[in-house]
């Protein structure tokens, strides 16, 4: 998806764009499987899927599950580069964290808020207080600070400053700051009242909670992004092996394919073209489950997301479950795709997972995966090889987005505008045909 999206936004600002891949679909590690025998040959499972799962044609099974926040810069990306033209989105039903072995929904308006035993009641007016003081914070507006010092306070003193016990921090840091771990809490506080106020702004947009998700999933992404690109000059090639990245001096000047080789200036590529300019940051675990029901306690929703914080099952990290259905046109009708994903803590991943699958039992089938996590070493300056980083266990865009700007910085040498992007449109169609 990173490349896709480099490509296309490469083509926009008017470079010539080859975009090659060896695979025979878009999107390499976040496609989408389809027919449901490919994800039982994918995993290696023998025979084929039972009767009981429907025609394979119906599942488009997410590799990564991730949602997309309504107010975040995917969706942004989106819109400015109108690839929105190719998607259809629905919301997701709702948003639940783990507390105590049990799930509650994330309170999503203030009546929920109230209602929600989450909280007690003097703990609901507090949290209400603080909810307050985020919505009303302008970084650029020192009135709003109230004593506090964006870029120096840390977040553990504005809990305190409101009173909120562990639960609720617990709450706010994993499930609407979306924090993987606790390190937060003595960092500046400004990052996470602003994630904060992005899931507020998206969950304001839609009501029923801040995550989208495309139907016909998220292979539909990267497809997307290659369309904008084609429409844009660039050139797409499916099924094409690399052979090798060829370098003099110490920078890229082409790749070679089948014997020829295509020449370039620069190279977007993902870390498993390049492993001698990777290295390994960690390991995440995805179990694909198949159900034939939705997940208990969530009001049957046919989509939800479940947060399982660190600090409720003794980890480091939290664990993640995604799950979308018939609804969404990627299973079966009356079947339920639940996604678990957690990043790896020790030397027996399928055990650190168990606490999300017993929320989802029974389940019909299972698809474990443990992949490794890398970064680049190989920033590019030199090399001109620019290189995206694995897709880590969060549930959400946000660190996609990050990872794609940063590369847009490095290769262009400036952040990415999306004003700028906007401009360069209207010069191409004119003014009237925006209108």
């Amino acid at each position: 998806l990173q490349e896709c999206i480099l490509s296309g936004i490469m083509s926009v600002n008017g470079k010539k764009v080859l975009h090659m891949d060896r695979n025979s679909y878009y999107g390499g590690e976040s496609a989408s499987i389809t027919p449901l025998e490919d994800l039982y040959k994918r995993f290696n499972l023998p025979g084929t899927p039972p009767e009981s799962m429907g025609r394979g044609r119906d599942w488009n099974v997410d590799l990564i599950p991730k949602f997309l926040m309504a107010n975040g810069q995917l969706v942004k990306m989106l819109l400015y580069t109108e690839v929105t033209r190719y998607l259809d989105f629905k919301v997701i039903e709702g948003s639940f964290v783990y507390k105590g072995g049990k799930i509650y929904k994330v309170p999503s308006t203030e009546a929920e808020a109230l209602a929600s035993s989450l909280m007690g009641l003097f703990e609901k007016r507090r949290f209400r207080k603080f909810l307050v003081y985020v919505a009303n914070f302008d970084e650029n507006d020192p009135r709003t600070f109230e004593g506090v010092d964006p870029k120096k306070t840390t977040m553990r003193d504005v809990y305190k400053k409101f009173d909120l016990g562990q639960d609720v921090i617990d709450f706010t840091g994993h499930a609407l700051a979306l924090y993987r771990t606790d390190d937060y809490l003595d960092q500046p506080c400004q990052e996470t009242i602003n994630r904060i106020k992005l899931y507020s702004e998206s969950l304001a947009r839609y009501g029923k909670s801040p995550y989208l998700y495309p139907l016909y999933g998220l292979g539909e992404l990267p497809q997307g992004f290659a369309r904008l690109s084609a429409i844009y000059g660039g050139t797409y090639m499916l099924n094409k092996l690399i052979e090798e990245i060829v370098i003099e001096n110490g920078k890229v000047v082409g790749v070679k394919s089948e014997g020829e080789v295509a020449r370039c200036k620069q190279l977007i590529c993902d870390p498993s073209y390049v492993s001698d300019r990777v290295t390994k940051v960690g390991q995440v675990i995805r179990v694909i489950c198949i159900l034939s029901h939705p997940i208990k306690n969530t009001n049957d929703a046919n989509s939800c997301q479940i947060i399982i914080p660190q600090n409720q099952v003794n980890r480091k990290s939290d664990i993640y479950v995604c799950m979308i259905s018939s609804a969404h046109n990627v299973a079966a009708q009356g079947k339920y795709i639940a996604i678990a994903s957690t990043t790896v803590e020790t030397a027996e991943p399928e055990k650190e997972i168990k606490p999300a699958l017993d929320l989802l039992e029974p389940i019909e089938q299972k698809f474990v995966s443990i992949s490794d996590l890398f970064a680049p070493t190989d920033l590019g300056t030199e090399s001109q090889i620019f290189i995206s980083r694995t897709y880590d266990a969060t549930t959400h865009f946000e660190t996609t987005c990050d990872d794609i700007k940063d590369i847009y910085k490095r290769m262009m040498g400036s952040e990415f505008d999306f004003e700028e992007m906007k401009r360069k449109k209207n010069d191409i169609y004119g003014e009237e045909e925006q209108q």
